[in-house]
This record gives structure tokens, C-alpha cells and sequence, in this order.
């Protein structure tokens, strides 16, 4: 527990580049410019290796219609850029693209943004790349990861601890490698199925492809994943010799667990960012100490409620390595939480940050109740072991007062026993005993919690990523759309105004105005103005300086020098004499 805070300290006071989750670092062209000539190549940049898909590139012309693109592919720089060849002579106006890709460490990304040719003009498209994940197929595709973790663990700590602590053969052991292992092909197997509808956004019915099983045992994640059913079938052999033997093959279990260990840290946030090779094996030892804590709880727990007495040297030698897995959790983990948030103020900040937070506190409970298991399982030693000397001295006591027998003379009185103890009494043991099954039932219990909020972990971007993403170029861009209702109080002088700010960000920024009538149909009117303030830094106001495009508004270099929330007033003339203002707030990033 000392050791903790003063890694923490060591750790998060030094420096590095992101870890985990691609973030989108720029884009060429870059977001809303305004191109002289159409250019050749779309191409982005991501703070790591990503992989492509069939539809990694979707560009929509100023009409909103899908342009006919290249193959997505690398380009020459690196598996961190992703890049589409467009078709010639594209026409004047603004074009929207958006994005999808998959990070290095499996989980998907995307997002969107606008440039334009010759001119900006009112693009009928909008940016919203879609839902980077299918509700239902992320909910399915959760489910099954977090099935896998608690097989896993169920699978490797029983194993563990049928191994190293040698209980009592019990039937109901097996039974319980049996249940790890069968939970573990089948969440493997949905896994691998609904691994490609995850990765390109679709409902679970895109799992019935074929394309789309071949697209998954063609990349990492799927290759990663069919190492795991490999490894499986191994697991099967040695679970089968060991119910027949009933004598653990340590070597072979201790590297098959190893390597399933590692199929998760090749498939999760481990396997991108910085320190790869440290941070895999951080990753796959700190997977095997939950496995071994949790799942050996478990398997201790299951024994004392649904078998024979387990001796006190059975729990002493759990005890044992529930502390050595603690201690390799403790020091695994701090370096994990360095790795994914880079800083104090993303513990608090981000979702990843929050998400860890809670883990630390279901962890702080976990040790609470280990503590007191470690107490019942010294006390229950003591006890047995009293009963033992107790029972040694009755021994010799009984071997002192036996006397040779005359030989023809009367016989000797038996001794009589004395009377068992009430029923309704229980013995020194069995209290502590059932005292140990409540303490190692409530830890398997708040276990279930902490790998529950691991499993979210592992799929949210972490806090250092985070940062990186907003201190460069943002994932999803989009213009400002702002609607102003207005009424000049005369009959036909109702209506709205639509306008577009692009890209909503601090420099030049192209703004358009769309008057729409009470029958909501496009409205002509002699003047429209409209004039940004940020009264908090005393700029402004600045006239947007509006031109009658012929049919909208429009003005493409309008600066707004800082970020901020400005006020905006829109102020509409419908006749020579009727006019009125209106004001809004927007956000400029």
C-alpha cells in the first residue's frame, strides 16, 4: 500500500506521447479550408497505427451525393495515415468527409470534416459520421468481453489453485474448470463473429456475411482471437489429464495460462502507444494475478460451502498467494494508470479517469475484505492447531494412566467417554470457518464488480489519448448551425434564420444566412446584418459584413480571433420601415 503512492508519484511526474486509441492528429486538406484547385488526395494522420476498412472514406459532394473514390490505403509515411485518391475536376463548393478506422489496440474510430473548392457554399450534407459502434452490436460485443474475462479468470485461478494450494479432490473443482472453459470457446466464438458489424458500425445481422468473417480472420484482432481458440483446445488436453490423473501439469498449465494472458494484451490498449513491449507484459501479468486472486477465490469459496472441510495448510497457502497476486496487481496497475492518463487532472477530467477511479475504490474493498479472510484463515489455524497439541496431550495422558491387568484378576471398568457437546453448540472451528466463507464470498462478490468496471475500462479512450486528441486536431469537426426566430410584429413579417458558421473555431471562419418565411419556404428580404461581441474580453462588436449571394447570405472570411462564447446579433429587415434584432449565443472552439 506504500508502494503504490510513491510509483504514482514517480510515474505520472515524467513525460510521454500518447497511449491507446488512435486520436486523429490532422487531415490534409485540413479542416474547413478553402482550396484554390480540387486537390488529388484526401489523406489523415493518427497519433498511432490504424487499420483500414472497405468503407473507411465516405465523401459527399455540395449536392450531398457519395462521390466514387480510390481504395483506402497507407500512405507512404506510415500505418498511421490513411489516405483515398478523389476524382478529377471536382466542381466548386464545399465537400464533407467522413471517416472510420480501427486503432491499433482493436477498438474502432471515427469522425468527419469539411474543405472546400473555389468557393464555400451551403452544403446539403452533414457531418455526422455515424455512431462509431452499433448499440445493440457494442452491447452483445460487451457482454461477450466481459463473459471472457470472468472465464478466464474463473478458468486460470481454479487451475491455480487446485495447483499450488492442493486442496482435497473435490468433484465440484472440476466442474468448475469445465464452466471457465466452456464460458471461454463460446464468448471467443461470439467474439470473433460479431467482430466485424463492431468495427464498421452495423447491427448484429452483419455478422451473416461472409465478407465479413473474412475480413476478421484476415486482421489483427481476428488473428488474435483464433490464437485464443488454439490455445483453448490446449487447455481442453491438459483439463483432460488432469481429471484423469488428478496430479496439475504445472509447466504446461502455467504456459497455457500465459499465453491466453497474452491474447488480451495484444487486443487491448496495450498493444498501441508508447512502451509497447512493457506494457504488454505489465498487461498480461496483471491479467493473471486477477485471474489467480479472483478465480481462486472462486474455486476457495465454492470448496467451503459444497465440500469436505478444507484443511487450515489448504487456506494458509491461499492466503499466501492471494498476497503475492496483490502485490503484482499493485505494481501492474500503477503503471497502467500512468500509461492512460499522463496526468493528475485526468483522473477527474475524463470518463477513463472517472472509470478508474471507481475501479481503485471497489479494489479498496476487495484488500478490506481479503484482510479480514487472512484474519479468519490465521485464526482457524490456530484453532486447528490447538486441537492438534490438545489432542497429543489426551494421548499421553490416557498412555500414563493405563496399568498392566492382573493376570485371573477382575477386569478393568471402561472407561466412560464424555458426553458430546450440544448440537446447538458450535466448536471454536466451525465459527471461524463459516466466519471465512462469509469474508471470501463477499470478496468473489465485489471481484465480479471490479472486472465489470474493467471491461468498461478497457474500452474507453484512455485520459493521455484524450488530451492529445483535444490539444490537436478534434476527431469530429463540424460547423456551427444556429436558427433565430424573429417577428416583426406585421402581418407576414414571422420567420427564422438559419446560420452556418464553419468551422466554428477561432480564426477565419466562412458564415452563411438562410431567411426562411412563415410558410417555411426561402424568404427574400432587402438587408440582413449580423455582428459578434465577447463582452468578457471587451471585443466587438465585429459586423460579419453579410453580401446577398442570391438566395442566402454570405461572407467567407470572417475572423474571430479568440475562443470563447460570443453573442450574436442577427437583426432582419423585412420592409423599408419593419425590422428587429434577435441575439444568440455560440460557441466558438
Amino acid at each position: 500500500m506504500l508502494l503504490g503512492p510513491l510509483l504514482v508519484l514517480l510515474l505520472l511526474g515524467g513525460t510521454g506521447s500518447a497511449s491507446a486509441h488512435a486520436a486523429l492528429r490532422a487531415t490534409d486538406p485540413e479542416d474547413g479550408t478553402l482550396l484554390k484547385s480540387a486537390p488529388r488526395h484526401l489523406t489523415l494522420t493518427f497519433t498511432e497505427s490504424v487499420g483500414l476498412l472497405d468503407d473507411s472514406f465516405r465523401v459527399l459532394d455540395p449536392d450531398g451525393r457519395r462521390l466514387r473514390t480510390g481504395e483506402p490505403q497507407h500512405a507512404q509515411d506510415g500505418s498511421d495515415t490513411a489516405r483515398v485518391t478523389l476524382p478529377g475536376k471536382l466542381a466548386q463548393g464545399t465537400y464533407t468527409v467522413a471517416w472510420r478506422v480501427v486503432s491499433a489496440d482493436s477498438h474502432p474510430v471515427s469522425g468527419a470534416f469539411t474543405f472546400s473548392v473555389g468557393k464555400r457554399s451551403l452544403t446539403l450534407a452533414t457531418v455526422d459520421p455515424g455512431p462509431t459502434e452499433d448499440p445493440a452490436t457494442k452491447a452483445l460485443y460487451n457482454i461477450a468481453r466481459y463473459l471472457a474475462y470472468l472465464a478466464a479468470a474463473l478458468l486460470i485461478g481454479t487451475a491455480t489453485f487446485m495447483a499450488v494450494c492442493r486442496p482435497p479432490d473435490a468433484p465440484v473443482l472440476h466442474r468448475l474448470l469445465r464452466t471457465g472453459w466452456w464460458t471461454l470457446l463460446v464468448a471467443t466464438l461470439a467474439l470473433l463473429v460479431l467482430r466485424a458489424p463492431y468495427e464498421t458500425g452495423e447491427g448484429p445481422l452483419g455478422s451473416l456475411s461472409a465478407d465479413s468473417l473474412t475480413r476478421t480472420l484476415t486482421s489483427r484482432p481476428g488473428v488474435v482471437l483464433l490464437a485464443r481458440l488454439a490455445l483453448l483446445l490446449g487447455a481442453a488436453v491438459y483439463l483432460v489429464r488432469l481429471s484423469r490423473r488428478r496430479q496439475p501439469y504445472g509447466w504446461s498449465g502455467a504456459a497455457l495460462a500465459a499465453g491466453l494472458a497474452v491474447t488480451w494484451a495484444a487486443g487491448e490498449h496495450a498493444s498501441a502507444g508508447v512502451q509497447v513491449p512493457a506494457a504488454m507484459a505489465s498487461s498480461a501479468l496483471h491479467l493473471l494475478a486477477t485471474a489467480v486472486w479472483l478465480g481462486g477465490l472462486t474455486a476457495l469459496v465454492v470448496t467451503l460451502y459444497r465440500s469436505a472441510p478444507l484443511t487450515p495448510a489448504t487456506v494458509t497457502r491461499f492466503s499466501r498467494l492471494a498476497f503475492a497476486s496483490v502485490t503484482v496487481l499493485v505494481v501492474t496497475g500503477v503503471y497502467q494508470s500512468w500509461r492512460g492518463l499522463g496526468s493528475w487532472d485526468a483522473l477527474t477530467g475524463t470518463t477513463y479517469g472517472r472509470l478508474l477511479t471507481l475501479k481503485l475504490a471497489a479494489v479498496a474493498l476487495l484488500l478490506g475484505a481479503a484482510a479480514l479472510s487472512r484474519r479468519w484463515t490465521a485464526r482457524l489455524a490456530t484453532v486447528d492447531a490447538e486441537a492438534v497439541v490438545r489432542e497429543r496431550e489426551r494421548e499421553r495422558e490416557r498412555e500414563r494412566e493405563r496399568v498392566p491387568e492382573a493376570v485371573g484378576g477382575p477386569t478393568s471398568p471402561e472407561p466412560t467417554s464424555p458426553e458430546p457437546p450440544s448440537a446447538h453448540v458450535a466448536s471454536p472451528p466451525d465459527r471461524h470457518r463459516r466466519a471465512l466463507r462469509r469474508s471470501v464470498l463477499a470478496e468473489v462478490a465485489v471481484g465480479a464488480v471490479v472486472l465489470a468496471v474493467t471491461t468498461s475500462l478497457t474500452s474507453t479512450l484512455p485520459g493521455r489519448a484524450e488530451a492529445e486528441a483535444a490539444a490537436g486536431a478534434p476527431a469530429v469537426i463540424g460547423a456551427s448551425v444556429t436558427t433565430v426566430p424573429f417577428d416583426v410584429g406585421t402581418p407576414g413579417g414571422r420567420g427564422k434564420v438559419q446560420i452556418t458558421l464553419d468551422p466554428g473555431r477561432v480564426g477565419d471562419n466562412s458564415i452563411e444566412a438562410l431567411v426562411y418565411g412563415p410558410d417555411g419556404g426561402v424568404a427574400i428580404v432587402p438587408e440582413l446584418r449580423v455582428s459578434f461581441t465577447h463582452a468578457a474580453k471587451d471585443i466587438g462588436p465585429l459586423d460579419a459584413e453579410l453580401a446577398d449571394k442570391g438566395g442566402y447570405w454570405g461572407n467567407s472570411f470572417l475572423n474571430l480571433p479568440i475562443a470563447g462564447t460570443w453573442k450574436m446579433k442577427v437583426t432582419v429587415r423585412t420592409s423599408e420601415v419593419d425590422q428587429v434584432s434577435e441575439t444568440r449565443s455560440v460557441v466558438v472552439r
